[in-house]
């Protein structure tokens, strides 16, 4: 996901923050834990923790992974995902 993607899924978010509360927030820590993955890089490697990798991995592909769940779920009419026309 590139981060004008990212963008416009959380300009989108911002515009209906009212109706959609809960999706508001998932969003942000969806982005909390793309940076934590990203940041988390610089001390994994000088503390030489690189045990840490994996996970650091999967928490840099947060945004990726959870639009992809929404996007399966809603195709699959069990949740109603209206951002999606800003993916």
């Amino acid at each position: 996901m590139t981060l004008e993607q990212m963008y416009r899924i959380k300009r989108w978010l911002v515009d209906h923050q009212r109706d959609h509360p809960v999706e508001y927030h998932l969003w942000d820590a969806m982005l909390m834990l793309w940076v934590i993955g990203w940041v988390g890089w610089l001390p994994a490697f000088t503390f030489q923790a690189l045990w840490a990798a994996p996970l650091l991995a999967v928490l840099m592909s947060a945004p990726t992974l959870y639009a992809t769940w929404r996007l399966k779920a809603h195709q699959a009419r069990r949740l109603r995902c209206d951002w999606l026309v800003a993916r």
